[in-house]
């Protein structure tokens, strides 16, 4: 017992294990007690705006005319009213209550009253392939004398033009709308020939305007190449009856084994021809350096595209040396605009899910998607959200993409606390999607799925959703570099001189390849004839939208519908409000992991020996 007692304990040395066993506990519980806040938030935002849903819907998707022209500038409505000719006279005739946009129609507007003297009788051919020749020749450009010369640097804008004037018309208004937009030069290059058009084209009062026509097209050449022949061999005709019956190129038809379409081998060769045009022929481009952006006449611009273009190629040199492509318009299925408030220190978040591919620009080379917008919103003391600017004025907002989701879309919004307001608009795309594998013809044009110039891979019916987090995103601008895809970037899209010459080196390429679509046989030319293929900035928050509800491909039951133009200008109004256009700077973002574009066949359509050979000769100079 003595020895026992006569024993010196020794303490053990401190190894902090306790301490890290508290601090891991702690930060266990911190973890979990966020994440059942986080849940307590989203239960209670999600079941708060389900009452609220009819409401705003209505306001926010309002496309009656009143509603569109109220978001246009007055002295712009002239844009948007028509005085066509082929509703008035050439006399005496007078329009009153014209259908101003797209729906009058169906929104009780007045109908027009006409008091005809002489009935206005449009152009034949004849007639028509002289004015084409005129406005070639002339070369001529408008309102040159009060905004000056073409500088070598300024942009031009080519916007290819078929029949769609109304479409055409919110594009200029659009235009008119665009800082900077004085010192473009504006080129409409039209495949038809219209008196309506002309007239509206020729009232823009806003910047330099030309006009070049296609001389080729289809109208011009109603009954013979390149129009239809008729000893044309029919699409769907086998390769052995085509050779007995003697049809025109029965020898050749393409990969798919069909005959030419006119009706789509025309935007081929009037891309091609309009490009060449404007770099090679005109006298007004003949030592002009700078950049050429490409649009189309149902393609709807941002107020700041030329600004934000101008900054692109400005950071080309320290953000991607090897771009040579610049995009505006992105083919996203959805876009969010991430708001904050800024008045106090304690942020109040907002988050906006607008729009779908038709807002964004639906790919044409894939089935359009048919799109129903449901809009909510947390506003305690307003119906009308998107009408009352005084809760955006200290907003910024950023554009990001989302996700899918083959779940219903859900609504969101964020609690306010101590007093800070917090608006929440969100709208929810429910789309019955059928996604195309090729850039083809859709299921309209195309008798054989297995061999034609397109397939289609039906996913059945989508939905996009999101879900509330904070922005955790610069304020500035973002833009991402990846290499030229068709499919993602031919709309809004720009180049300069140097690239473009490169491009006809290839012209072969581009014109014996199997494909009746410019951009895929544009592609295909990066990809196999290139030394420096197209590699594209391209802008995050995209600056070109798509108005058009029908095109080449894709026929709605309503082509009429003044729906999208909606969406755009409220799109764009959120935007401006919360102080999203016009940013401060650049910042290069890391796009997610990007496939290897495979080599992959062409979509057919154009196995004509007789268009490989007019598509060569349009790209030779004539200057």
């Amino acid at each position: 017992m003595s020895k026992m007692r006569g024993r010196i304990l020794i303490p053990l040395p401190n190894t902090g294990a306790m301490g890290r066993k508290r601090n891991n506990f702690y930060m266990r519980s911190i973890f979990l007690l966020a994440l059942c806040i986080f849940g307590l938030l989203q239960y209670h935002n999600f079941n708060y705006l389900d009452s609220r849903d009819n409401a705003l819907g209505e306001a926010v998707t309002n496309d009656s005319d009143d509603a569109i022209l109220a978001m246009v500038p007055a002295p712009l409505h002239k844009y948007l009213t028509p005085h066509t000719r082929n509703h008035t006279t050439s006399g005496a005739g007078v329009v009153s209550g014209a259908a101003l946009l797209l729906n009058s129609s169906s929104s009780g507007a007045a109908t027009a009253t006409t008091i005809s003297f002489d009935v206005y009788h449009p152009p034949n051919i004849t007639e028509i392939k002289r004015q084409i020749m005129r406005y070639n020749d002339m070369q001529s450009v408008l309102n040159e004398d009060t905004f000056g010369p073409l500088q070598n640097d300024s942009v031009i804008i080519v916007v290819q033009v078929h029949t769609r004037i109304t479409y055409l018309r919110h594009l200029i208004v659009s235009l008119a709308q665009a800082k900077d937009i004085s010192k473009v030069l504006l080129v409409f290059s039209h495949d038809y020939y219209d008196d309506d058009i002309n007239d509206l084209v020729q009232q823009i009062d806003f910047c330099k305007v030309m006009q070049i026509f296609y001389p080729y097209s289809i109208q011009t050449h109603p009954n013979e190449y390149p129009g239809v022949d008729p000893n044309d061999c029919p699409r769907n005709i086998k390769k052995e009856q085509a050779l007995m019956a003697n049809c025109n190129n029965a020898m050749f038809p393409d990969l798919y084994g069909h005959y030419r379409e006119a009706k789509f081998t025309q935007t081929k060769h009037h891309w091609i021809w309009k490009a060449n045009r404007v770099f090679n022929e005109l006298e007004v481009t003949r030592y002009h350096t700078g950049l050429v952006l490409f649009l189309e006449e149902d393609h709807y611009v941002a107020e700041d595209f030329l600004y934000l273009l101008a900054m692109m190629q400005q950071r080309t040199k320290d953000l991607c040396p090897q771009c040579n492509v610049l995009s505006l318009g992105t083919y996203l299925k959805t876009f969010n605009y991430y708001t904050y408030h800024s008045k106090t220190n304690k942020k109040s978040y907002a988050s906006s899910l607008v729009s779908t591919n038709s807002l964004l620009g639906y790919n044409r080379n894939n089935n359009r998607n048919s799109v129903q917008l449901a809009v909510s919103s947390s506003y305690s003391s307003s119906s009308s959200a998107l009408s009352s600017t005084s809760s955006l004025r200290n907003a910024k907002v950023y554009v990001g993409d989302t996700g899918d989701s083959n779940k219903n879309s859900n609504h969101a919004a964020l609690n306010s606390k101590r007093g800070n307001l917090i608006n929440t608009v969100t709208a929810t795309a429910t789309a019955t999607a059928s996604a195309s594998a090729t850039a083809a013809t859709s299921s309209d044009t195309s008798n054989n799925e297995q061999s034609s110039h397109s397939s289609n891979k039906n996913n059945g019916a989508q939905t996009w959703n999101y879900h509330v987090l904070p922005s955790l995103y610069s304020v500035y601008q973002k833009v991402e570099v990846m290499p030229w895809v068709s499919s993602k970037h031919n709309m809004g899209f720009a180049f300069n001189r140097t690239t473009w010459t490169n491009i006809r080196k290839c012209a072969r390429h581009f014109c014996t390849y199997d494909d009746y679509n410019w951009d895929w046989s544009l592609q295909h030319v990066s990809q196999q004839c290139l030394q420096r293929k197209l590699h594209a900035m391209i802008v995050k928050g995209p600056r070109v939208f798509h108005i058009g509800e029908c095109g080449v491909h894709h026929k709605n039951k309503n082509c009429e519908s003044n729906l999208v133009i909606s969406k755009v200008q409220h799109v764009l109004r959120i935007a401006r409000n919360s102080h999203q256009l016009f940013p401060r700077s650049l910042t290069l973002t890391v796009p997610s992991l990007i496939k290897k574009s495979k080599l992959r066949k062409g979509n057919g359509g154009w196995g004509d020996l007789r268009d490989h050979e007019l598509c060569l000769n349009m790209t030779l100079s004539t200057r």
